[in-house]
Formats: C-alpha cells, structure tokens, sequence
C-alpha cells in the first residue's frame, strides 16, 4: 500500500492533506522520517503520524448499518452528514457502503472493504434481493401489485423495470421487493404510478435482515452465516 493513502484511511485526511503532511515531516515508518508519499509499505513496517502509532487492519471487514434519515452514503457531500461518521478512524477510511440509500431514506446499510462481495449484492446479473417498507401519499390501488410484477417503464429509460414483489399491508403502506438499484428506483416507480413515496424504509438485502436491536446510527459486525449468505 501506498504511504498516503494508509495516513490517509487511518487519520481521516484527505490524500492531499496526507500528502502534505508527510512531506512536513510528520510521519515516521520504523523511527526514521519518511517524505516520500508514494512509498510502498507493508504490515512489517511501524507507520507512526505525529508520534501516534497507526494500527494496520486485516482485510474482510463487514458491517451492517441502521442508517438516520438525513445521511448520505458517500464520503463527502457539503449539505449533508456521512454514514461515515459513525465509524472511527481507521475503520471508516476503509469501508465502502455496498448500494446506497437516499439522503432521506432509512434502514439497512451494508458495508465492507471487500469490492468482490459488494459487487455481488449491486450488480444486477446476481439479482440480490432488497426489501423497503413505503409509506405512500395517496392510497394504494388494487392494481399496483400487478403491475409492479409486469414491470414498469420508468421516465427517461428504455427498458421496463425488472418484475417487483408488492404486498399491501393497509392503505397507505406496502412493502416492497425489487432486484435492481436504479437511480431512485422505489420513488419512481410510485411517480409513474401517480403516486408519491412519504417515507422509504430498507429492512432487508438478500437474507439479511436489520438487527431489530439497533437504533439509529448504530451498527455492529455480520455474523460469518450473513456474510456467506450474500457472497454466493
């Protein structure tokens, strides 16, 4: 691994700020200054940044997250908090979300630094499973559940939507199964609809099911059984 990108995973700067530091002397590899931001390095050696000794983390980190409302999945946004808040350095410089949610959407996040497992839940040829609580503006018709296994032709697309599980749980609540990830796909196939998404809640991905016992903004480690359930 490059030098500044471990300062930058551990500390939580920027791989310029990083950069910049390292070349201002502060970070020392085995007790001797090191300037060189583009030096390789390895768990043998001791990084150490303003005389603090930075921790090496194994690869295969796995979380699930209960995500507020109000919180973005990304790194950086100027308007809005990042899921990555919620995670301590050097933890959170190595996570990536695997499939976001909106800003204003809530529920089950997943997260890892593993890129193979996480593309097996987004990319839509192995056809994971999420599943939303809606809470709808105007009352769910009889139709809905149909047409949603039909498909929808969303605006601005060529292609329909991949067939949708639709189970009415009372007039204004439904709860929702689709295999894709299209750009605010739930908001948009109610839109198409007539219809307007109030409240958007993920509750499941694949068998993985939000631990009831977290609240907002907590998160804990996948058992080895969830883990192995999404990366088939």
């Amino acid at each position: 691994m490059r030098l500044d990108k471990f300062i930058a995973e551990n500390t939580g700067l920027t791989r310029s700020q990083a950069t910049k530091a390292i070349r201002q002397s502060a970070v020392k590899i085995n007790g001797e200054i090191e300037k060189n931001s583009a030096r390789k390095i390895s768990q043998d050696d001791e990084i150490y940044f303003e005389d603090t000794l930075l921790t090496w983390l194994d690869n295969g980190q796995y979380f699930m997250l209960n995500k507020p409302q109000g919180y973005i999945c990304s790194n950086e946004d100027g308007d809005y908090p990042t899921i990555y808040q919620f995670f301590d350095y050097p933890l959170a410089g190595k996570l990536h979300s695997a499939g976001r949610l909106d800003v204003d959407t809530t529920g089950l996040v997943l997260l890892t630094d593993d890129g193979q497992w996480s593309h097996r839940i987004t990319s839509p040829k192995h056809h994971c499973e999420k599943n939303y609580l809606v809470t709808l503006a105007d009352p769910v018709e009889a139709h809905y559940a149909q047409t949603f296994e039909e498909g929808i032709l969303l605006r601005g697309e060529k292609t329909p939507t991949k067939p949708a599980k639709l189970e009415i749980l009372d007039d204004y609540n439904v709860n929702l199964t689709i295999s894709e990830g299209r750009y605010h796909q739930v908001k948009r196939m109610f839109a198409a609809l007539g219809n307007k998404v109030e409240a958007l809640h993920r509750w499941k991905i694949g068998a993985v099911i939000l631990d009831e016992n977290l609240e907002e903004g907590e998160y804990r480690a996948l058992t080895p059984e969830e883990i192995a359930s999404l990366g088939s």
